[in-house]
């Protein structure tokens, strides 16, 4: 069996587009952006230009068609038969209103009847090619995700023999935990038993499992607690398989596995479209502000190398997405370059300052480099505020749910940072709320509460007497 090092190390090396939903997310866009395509290149074709009734048909045509409906996993022949009743329909509702609206004279008619054989021909065409570049993509999407199944029932078998059967799920099933007897458990098919319920949080951590399902009935209420207790020390995504209960929700909502429904418990708030937001608003305001502030970062890095004896960056571990190490860059601002298994935290009065790095972390432009991070894609703007690693273990022992926040790239900002609990905390009460407070960050995420937190940022760094 890999150890847990070899298997982060290996999907610390890929850089997954979408770890879940880039078929899925293709196929949502591929019939309507074919269609409209179609129609685009037959209008070039037939009238030499895209005149403007042309796009309003082919505006609405692309409403009426989005999304679009998976269909990797269906036969060709029930392929061509959906895609023929489709846009029968679709063809239909277009005519009516065509000819209700007194608005079909305005279209060619030899363009039409082209276009109503090429448009599914192009369809059907662009289903094949996908299932031929499915392979592709799949590699594109970097190692399987591990995951494992709690409670090997009915349901969770039904769901397990799913996950097998898909060859387009990039999901690598290890097997079940449950506590009954194998004499109870009847036919396993060709699933392993894992262990029992108390071995679970240990396999998880010890194997970089990424997702879990718990299919236990809804009698095992206090039974499904203690096991989500149990988890939260974990960077594991997990999902109910109903007939199930709703408690408190990470980033809760409902979804399928392989046309089984599932209910969210802890996962990811950038999950399929919101991550491919927060990144591209992540590389576009990095950028930016990186372009604005070069001057300022070439004197800052002058001015650490004249005024004290050392390197200019100080690269610290810290814990990054899913809870794999990340190297954290900033201005150096200290004597040392602490980066061990115990790292005092800074102090108000702190000896270690340089003079010059005091004033650097009271302003936080000690973290500038971080933008780079950001760019590179360890960090996020905002987000949760990455800690040393030495405190990672320690604070994960002494607060429950701590290493949910790592569900997320850490941030050069947080939500916590603006309200109160920037710089030190020096009890557990505030390192609570810190943790309190990132927590609410990923229940509520949106792209508005993040310029949000941008904005209060700029006036903090100004106000706040806690940093140092």
């Amino acid at each position: 069996m890999q150890s847990a090092a070899n298997i982060a190390s290996m999907h610390s090396k890929a850089r997954p587009i979408d770890r879940d939903n880039l078929l899925g997310a293709i196929e949502v866009f591929l019939d309507p952006v074919v269609l409209t395509l179609s129609l685009a290149l037959l209008t070039l074709h037939f009238e030499g230009e895209f005149l403007p009734p042309y796009l309003l048909l082919a505006v609405l045509l692309f409403a009426l068609t989005f999304p679009g409906t998976s269909q990797l996993q269906s036969p060709v022949w029930r392929l061509m038969l959906d895609i023929t009743i489709n846009w029968l329909w679709v063809a239909g509702l277009l005519l009516f209103l065509g000819f209700a609206s007194r608005y079909l004279k305005v279209f060619s008619s030899e363009l039409l009847i082209t276009w109503f054989w090429v448009a599914p021909l192009s369809q059907f065409g662009a289903h094949l090619a996908l299932r031929a570049l499915a392979p592709l993509f799949l590699s594109m999407q970097g190692p399987p995700l591990r995951a494992i199944i709690v409670g090997m029932n009915e349901q969770g078998l039904a769901l397990a023999n799913r996950i097998a059967q898909n060859r387009y799920l990039l999901v690598d099933l290890c097997g079940f935990f449950d506590d009954r007897a194998a004499a109870r458990l009847g036919d396993q098919g060709n699933f392993a038993i894992l262990g029992r319920l108390e071995d679970l949080p240990g396999y998880v951590k010890k194997n970089y499992i990424q997702r879990i399902y718990l299919s236990l009935p809804m009698a095992s209420q206090p039974r499904i607690l203690q096991v989500l207790d149990e988890l939260m020390d974990t960077t594991a995504s997990i999902y109910f398989v109903p007939d199930m209960f709703i408690t408190d929700l990470i980033q809760g909502r409902t979804g399928s596995v392989c046309g089984m429904p599932v209910i969210s418990v802890c996962e990811s708030p950038f999950a399929g479209s919101s991550g491919l937001l927060k990144r591209s608003s992540d590389i576009v305001l990095s950028l930016l502000i990186l372009t604005l502030i070069i001057p300022l970062l070439l004197c800052i890095a002058i001015a650490v190398k004249l005024t004290s004896p050392g390197p200019v960056i100080f690269k610290q571990r810290r814990y990054g997405l899913d809870g794999k190490e990340i190297l954290v860059y900033k201005f150096r601002t200290m004597t040392v370059c602490e980066d061990g298994n115990a790292i005092k935290q800074a102090q108000k009065n702190d000896s270690r300052f340089t003079p010059l790095g005091r004033f650097l972390r009271k302003t936080s432009m000690d973290e500038l480099p971080q933008f780079i991070n950001v760019l590179q894609g360890d960090m996020s703007i905002v987000g949760p505020r990455p800690h040393a690693i030495a405190h990672n273990e320690m604070y994960r022992k002494l607060i429950k749910g701590y290493m949910i926040r790592h569900k997320v790239k850490p941030g050069i900002t947080g939500w916590a940072q603006v309200n109160g609990f920037r710089g030190e905390t020096e009890t557990l009460d505030k390192m609570q709320g810190r943790i309190d407070l990132d927590l609410d960050y990923l229940r509520n995420w949106s792209l508005s509460l993040d310029l949000q937190i941008i904005f209060k940022t700029i006036l903090v760094v100004f106000k706040d007497q806690t940093a140092y």
